[in-house]
């Protein structure tokens, strides 16, 4: 830092980057509720510490789409804290912000308002685990962005075509493009991208003069064949791609061969799976850049729960461990306690040097116990470590490898699948386990109308996003759309025709994946509406006048008439006529039941209700073709999510030469479209010193022309 002299600084921006902090992991657990908020408290301690120009998150900075009151507090305690102030900031913003943050209500970065005084200003794009949803589309983000206190930006409500427009910031001489894009399932936005829907807007202006800084919070291992995006996918004019969503810490940034561009993993600031990838160092990074040159120096954090972890194979033991000694469960018991003692001393050690850093450390031990083993009790095993360990429930993990017997390639065979440890990168989703069951079912459980697509979407839905309804909505809607089109076939009502038609209706919405992604979208839709209506109905029972609602709807009476006899009331009002006040005792006491409404008082009433409609009761197949009544059309989002991990790499200090584009193409905003499809390599230098920081020395560069 010594080596940066003040002219240097006017020129230089420095980003603090974080990313996957989910705040309010585990915030009920006694031990571990805080690992969350502390860590979250020093990363910005280090931004106010560094006199950073920025802070920019890569993604779920919440853990829960829906964070609870006291997770919102804390972060909002936080950002007031460390984030407002008196301190200057430094650089400007060039770009349309009206485009940046369009789906704003304040659509101006929030350093640049008035009624505020913000000294440390927050980017962030959003993560899996906290996206829009619902039916308003709203996330936790967007909550923080009209309290001020964050700039949530890079986020798509298109699922055709994504133009991603970046944020132009100018400090001095040096000039940053940064563009985001948050979190979308990585199956549509593979797709997106193989269709070129995908484009980067860059500016018309001196296009090679800016530093190309693109967030993005997806899956960067292969996890199936399109749940992933490869980092082929984007343009070779980027110059840094921080990538959210990987926990593995990997900051240091590492070098595309294809692409030329580099990549850093921060990974995430607080353990949420006891992984190997986990297990490594947790850092943030404090980004250096000048002109086209940038530096990432890595900042270990404090805080942080030390995670220790080893793996024994009982097998690899014959001299110790014999399957058929009746008190080998005895010695595996006394071995594995050994292994854990040594793990607490080495986390003892490590934590003499670091007094900020949580008493109790988190152990993992996986035992492999193929071979004729049997496990111990892992409770009782736990309970000697209850005072020591911050997760004694789960210390011990014991797995092992089954022999598998010679099966055909579609098989699937689930008892392999759930016995392999995390160690081998196996991550089962909802919908992929919906698909193969059904596609290795019997015959007679096959699917003969539905999708195995669209049901494991709606599956995941119901799972990750809480939608009770999901599945029952795509059962519906795909029947109704199954109904219509044997109407416009003109089918005849016989079985076996109208099973065929099925089964060619069916396999043809198989191959149209985008359509089936629309189904599913409407489903979604219907399904969070009735949520909406539910959640009415729900304030709206605790008010006693529910009760006349419930009455009209049993009469079938609309809100402009009221009957002259009541229906039987419900709950606290049946058997006295309770709540009579200021009525005539005449009311008091008679048959008419509820709150003792007469018939002359309703016409007076200060509040009525309209009749909950109570949807009809599903057609089958057969019945459609006697049925004329119109089906209605829906329109809906759908957005599910999912997890990952990766490896690691060194870089200090990197000079990137920009590419000469000889091509431009107008486009509104002073912005120039261009393929994300670009396949073209481009020249880089760069040097490193890890002892000094001196980033903005001259280095030897190449220039690559088309």
């Amino acid at each position: 830092m010594s080596t940066i002299n003040s002219q240097d600084d006017e020129d230089t921006f420095k980003i603090l980057i974080a990313t996957d902090i989910h705040l309010g992991y585990l915030e009920k657990d006694p031990v571990r509720g805080n690992d969350t908020f502390v860590t979250f408290n020093e990363i910005l301690e280090q931004a106010q510490k560094n006199e950073v120009d920025f802070v920019l998150l890569g993604g779920d900075l919440f853990h829960e789409n829906k964070p609870s009151r006291k997770t919102v507090h804390s972060c909002l305690e936080s950002l007031r804290k460390y984030c407002m102030g008196d301190r200057p900031v430094h650089f400007e913003i060039l770009s349309d912000q009206a485009v940046n943050f369009h789906f704003s209500k304040f659509p101006w970065v929030n350093y640049q308002d008035g009624n505020l005084n913000i000294s440390i200003p927050i980017f962030s794009i959003h993560g899996n685990h906290d996206d829009p949803t619902g039916a308003d589309a709203l996330c936790a983000l967007d909550i923080l962005s009209c309290a001020g206190l964050l700039n949530h930006f890079g986020r798509s409500t298109s699922v055709e075509k994504i133009d991603i427009s970046p944020v132009l910031l100018r400090k001095g001489r040096t000039k940053i493009a940064l563009y985001g894009l948050g979190a979308i399932p990585d199956e549509r936005l593979y797709r997106m991208f193989v269709n070129k829907q995908v484009t980067m807007l860059r500016p018309k202006e001196d296009e090679d003069s800016w530093f190309n800084l693109f967030v993005i919070h997806q899956n960067r291992s292969k996890h199936g064949a399109t749940n992933y995006i490869p980092e082929q996918f984007l343009d070779d004019f980027i110059n840094l791609v921080v990538w959210g969503h990987e926990h593995e810490c990997k900051i240091a940034p590492t070098q595309n061969e294809q692409q030329r561009f580099y990549v850093s993993q921060p990974g995430s600031s607080v353990v949420t799976s006891l992984s190997p990838g986990e297990a490594v160092k947790k850092h943030i990074g404090l980004l250096h850049v000048k002109g086209k040159k940038m530096k990432m120096q890595k900042i270990p954090l404090e805080t942080v729960r030390s995670f220790h972890m080893e793996d024994v194979v009982l097998a690899d033991h014959p001299d110790l461990f014999n399957p058929d000694n009746p008190k080998v469960t005895q010695a595996i018991q006394a071995f594995c306690m050994e292994k854990v003692e040594m793990m607490l001393d080495n986390a003892e050690r490590e934590r003499l040097g670091n007094p900020r850093q949580p008493e109790k450390p988190l152990i993992r031990l996986r035992v492999d116990y193929t071979g004729g083993f049997e496990p111990f009790s892992v409770h009782r095993f736990s309970q000697k470590y209850v005072d020591r360990i911050a997760n004694p429930k789960d210390i011990i993990h014991f797995f092992r490898h089954r022999e598998q017997k010679e099966k055909n390639d579609s098989d699937l065979n689930f008892g392999k699948l759930v016995s392999r440890p995390a160690s081998e990168g196996m991550t089962l989703r909802v919908e992929d386990l919906v698909k193969q069951y059904f596609q290795t079912a019997e015959k007679k459980v096959q699917l003969s109308l539905l999708t195995e697509r669209g049901m494991g979407e709606a599956v995941q839905e119901f799972v990750d996003k809480e939608e009770k309804d999901a599945i029952e909505e795509l059962v519906k809607f795909q029947l109704e759309k199954t109904q219509r089109f044997l109407k416009e076939r003109r089918t005849d009502a016989e079985e076996e025709k109208i099973d065929e038609e099925v089964r060619r209706f069916r396999e043809s919405r198989r191959k149209n994946t985008e359509e089936e992604d629309e189904e599913v979208r409407e489903a979604m839709t219907r399904a969070r509406a009735h949520r909406s209506e539910d959640a009415i109905l729900a304030s709206a029972s605790s008010d006693e006048e529910l009760m006349d609602m419930g009455m009209k709807v049993a009469g079938g009476d609309s809100d402009d008439s009221l009957p002259s006899t009541r229906s039987r009331g419900r709950g606290r009002a049946r058997g006295r006529a309770r709540g009579a006040r200021g009525q005539n005792s005449t009311a008091r006491g008679s048959s008419q039941r509820g709150r003792g409404n007469t018939s002359q008082e309703s016409a007076t009433s200060s509040r009525t209700y309209k009749p909950v409609s109570v949807p009809a009761k599903n057609m089958s197949i057969a019945d459609a073709f006697r049925s004329l009544k119109p089906q209605p059309s829906w329109n809906s989002s759908k957005s599910y999510s999912e997890d990952i991990i990766d490896v690691d790499s060194d870089l200090e200090e990197i000079s990137v030469v920009p590419s000469k584009v000889n091509q431009r193409l107008s486009a509104p905003s002073s912005l120039s479209k261009r393929s994300s499809q670009s396949q073209i390599s481009k020249g880089v230098d760069f040097d490193s010193d890890e002892d000094e920081f001196d980033p903005f020395k001259s280095t030897a560069t190449s220039r690559r022309t088309k």
